[in-house]
């Protein structure tokens, strides 16, 4: 390495200026144009400016600002709110941004992947990806190209080789320079290409897409229907642009912005906790988790490893530690368990004339000196790896390896064979991979012990709490895993844990892999291909899988789950793919995310049943006055009042007044029992009220006011149905009492009681006061229809009828 000296300080400016440098940014979160043309360029925002703009120019300025004016609303509160929240993020963001390691005048130091030039030399380790494209000058190392080529096997890089962005070293130790960098890199693709992959929606998005689709389709055919009448009527072209108005406004288009407000002030609340959001639906998505796989190095410990005790086998104590100390001295596999050797045993640098890097898949490194001192070939690793090339009849110290594996303790094997022996990296190996020799001379065992998160132990509980199953998948001994699973209280009772190594595993047959998968809490000794297969069998089976990983072995298992969690000291391949990164690198705070996420998900149920109930009643109302020919039954200005009072603010709230807890239904069973129901009654009644003050007087503004009122006040009283303060209120959904929600609705009803109060507003608004028995009669009706409303929820009536067992 000393003799690589790179570009010096001088050539690096050269090339920055001839527009050689790496230019590109790696978004942390969305620009503020996403943000932006979002909110504010949709197709109904884009409807609704138009209606108003039409209006405008007809002098109906009044019906034009209530038109869009709570569009305007929804987009001013929600460009506050997310750009709050991309504030918030991108700060956190900066501790997560990767690195790249150069050599510059001779010396090697970590820069951002910005300041990097074409000739720049780059030094990659295992767990590195790769930002611009390069050729290896010096050193091996396996590759993982599967975000190029889809193709999870390794490719091994040799001097002359070609290295892309958006690959990532898994093993071994190379240096490469930098052939092609900013515009005319892959970089400006794959640096965030990891993450594109995962833009998945989650079922909640895909329900509401589904929901809002469909009722675009309805309001159009509907508008269409209605306007053609009015031409043959020959109605005028004002009063039409208001119908148009209130039918566009039937489209939810508030649900977008609510489920993206909502996220946004979840991934705040967690980044508090210290987790950083990477995909805006992984906040939701914490919420659908059934199981969660994570690794004991890392998660259960906190990788601070120590070397315990050792125990030689055919030579002196002396002579193994230094012999440990000068194999970890002269391996380029960088790692906490090298690391943690080395300290405790410093070696001498010697002659090395072949090595096998440390990788998960082989669980073990090889190295072969030609030196005056040490000669041979030298191995590190997995007892149950390496038994197979030990010479027979060697003793191995079993019964030492059992009791320190009991103990939760790591354990390698250090064994050597005296001839030089190739490793064949590029010869007969199976895929090209290294091979160990046979008959090698075991010198001893090494174990490693590795501290127990504090906070491990309430954090499992948390887990239990939340209903999330654990599976704990390592590449440890399943025996070191399981004590260290028991010792942080996953389980009571040992006979409670049943534990699986990956050796088992690939003996077995699919069906039997899957029936270990299913019911094996602990899996030990396990590959990365295992470990990926583990997680496509689980969701296979059904369940919404959640992995933890920060080393690049965790990386293909990441990619298979339904969510993927990284620790912000893993590698940076691992923070790539992840939604969710863990800056404090505590899992601790995924109990309160899960949490959290069961919040979101609650809140948009409530926030979706009402707006849903508010659609379809309206909708209802307008093809029943169609049908028996009755004017317009709804303005501009009072459907304005109605998707204030009862949607607009309320909705907010809800947000952010969401509880936890697993959410008792799907959103299509939560239309079924909630939605119909008060859809089909709040229709009734108003229909009711309408064509009884049509007829009684025959005055229209008196009727729609009449009607308005009575829509208000049953809109008002579906909040504490959606979240019932007690008892009482129960049916439409379960107790939640909180009695938040009942004090507002009671508030949005004394706002309506100002407005019908104050003479200007009720003239802007187009109503009419009423007689005092007109206000009896309506307070009577809405009782009456609450009671049946909620006798209708509590025997499942709607729920029966359409065959859903609820």
């Amino acid at each position: 390495m000393a003799q690589i000296q790179g570009l010096s300080e001088r050539e690096v400016l050269e090339r920055r200026a001839r527009g050689e440098g790496n230019t590109f940014e790696l978004p942390s979160s969305q620009s503020y144009w996403q943000i932006i043309r979002r909110n504010v360029f949709t197709f109904i925002n884009a409807a609704l400016f138009a209606i108003g703009l039409i209006l405008i120019l007809m002098h109906e300025v009044g019906n034009a600002v209530v038109t869009a004016g709570l569009v305007w609303m929804n987009v001013a509160v929600g460009l506050v709110q997310e750009v709050r929240a991309k504030r918030t993020l991108d700060r956190i963001a900066l501790l997560t941004r990767p690195t790249a390691t150069v050599i510059r005048a001779g010396q090697e130091r970590a820069i951002d992947p910005r300041e990097l030039v074409r000739d720049d030399v780059l030094v990659i380790n295992a767990g590195d990806q790769l930002v611009v494209d390069g050729e290896v000058i010096e050193g091996k190392a396996d590759m993982d190209e599967s975000l190029l080529t889809g193709e999870s096997n390794l490719v091994a890089k040799h001097p002359g080789d070609t290295v892309y962005s958006g690959s990532f070293c898994v093993a071994g130790r190379a240096v490469c320079r930098a052939t092609q960098v900013g515009a005319a890199s892959t970089a400006n693709k794959l640096a965030v290409g990891a993450r594109a992959f995962r833009q998945v929606k989650t079922p909640l998005q895909l329900d509401i897409d589904l929901v809002v689709r469909i009722l675009m389709f309805v309001a159009g055919s509907l508008g269409a229907l209605i306007l053609l009448s009015y031409a043959i009527q020959g109605k005028s072209f004002v009063e039409s642009v208001r119908v148009a108005a209130v039918i566009v406004a039937l489209v939810p288009q508030g649900l977008f912005f609510m489920i993206t407000l909502a996220y946004a002030m979840g991934a705040v609340r967690i980044a508090g906790r210290g987790a950083l959001i990477q995909q805006a639906n992984a906040v939701e998505s914490l919420s659908n988790v059934k199981i969660l796989c994570l690794d004991k190095t890392g998660t259960l410990t906190t990788n601070r490893l120590q070397v315990h005790a050792l125990h030689p086998l055919t030579v002196d104590e002396d002579e193994f530690k230094r012999l440990l100390g000068d194999y970890v001295a002269n391996s380029s596999s960088v790692n906490r368990t090298a690391e943690t050797i080395g300290q405790a045993f410093p070696g001498a640098a010697r002659t090395v004339c072949d090595e096998a890097p440390f990788s998960s898949a082989r669980k073990w490194s090889a190295l072969a000196f030609d030196d005056a001192a040490v000669r041979g070939v030298y191995v590190l690793g997995a007892p149950e790896m390496l038994v197979a090339h030990v010479k027979p009849g060697a003793a191995l110290g079993e019964d030492q390896m059992k009791l320190w594996e009991g103990c939760g303790l790591r354990v390698l094997l250090f064994a050597y064979t005296p001839a030089l022996a190739p490793l064949n990296q590029d010869g007969p190996g199976p895929n090209g991979q290294p091979t160990l020799p046979p008959d090698l001379v075991p010198l001893g065992i090494i174990s490693l012990s590795d501290e127990l998160r504090p906070e491990a132990h309430t954090t499992l509980k948390g887990f239990d709490q939340a209903g999330v199953r654990l599976k704990i998948i390592s590449g440890d001994n399943p025996r070191t895993v399981a004590a260290l699973a028991r010792q942080a209280g996953l389980n009571g009772h040992s006979d409670e844990i049943k534990v699986v190594s990956g050796l088992e595993l690939a003996e077995m047959s699919e069906p039997e892999f899957e029936r270990a998968a299913l019911e094996a809490m602990v899996f030990g000794r396990i590959t990365p291909q295992q470990k990926e297969n583990l997680v496509r069998v689980l969701r296979a089976n059904g369940a919404y899988v959640a992995m933890i990983g920060d080393g690049v072995n965790d990386v293909l298992s990441l990619k298979q789950a339904n969510l993927s969690v990284a620790m912000q000291s893993g590698s940076q391949a691992t923070r790539s793919v992840a939604d969710i990164v863990l800056v404090n690198d505590s899992f601790a705070v995924l109990p309160a995310a899960f949490q959290e996420g069961q919040r979101i998900v609650n809140g948009m149920q409530d926030i979706v049943r009402l707006f849903l109930s508010r659609t379809f009643y309206v909708t209802l109302l307008i093809i029943a006055t169609a049908i028996v020919g009755m004017p317009f039954p709804v303005t501009p200005k009072h459907n304005t009042v109605l998707a204030f009072l009862t949607v607009g603010l309320p909705t907010m709230a809800l947000a952010a007044w969401s509880r936890s807890g697993t959410p008792s239904r799907g959103l299509i069973r939560s239309v079924v029992h909630f939605v119909l129901p008060a859809s089909f009654t709040v229709a009734a009644l108003g229909m009711g009220i309408y064509v009884f003050s049509v007829l009684r007087g025959g005055d229209v503004d008196v009727a729609r006011t009449a009607l308005t009122t009575v829509t208000v006040l049953c809109g008002l009283l579906l909040i504490p149905f959606a979240e019932p303060p007690s008892r009482f209120w129960t049916g439409g959904d379960e107790l939640s009492g909180d009695r938040r929600p009942t004090w507002l609705a009671l508030g949005m009803a004394a706002l309506f009681v100002v407005v019908m109060a104050v003479a200007p507003l009720r003239n802007f608004f187009e109503l009419v006061l009423l007689r005092p028995e007109d206000y009896l009669v309506i307070v009577l009706a809405v009782v009456i229809w609450a009671w049946v409303l909620r006798s209708a929820w509590r025997k499942r009536w709607f729920d029966r009828f359409l065959g859903f067992d609820v």
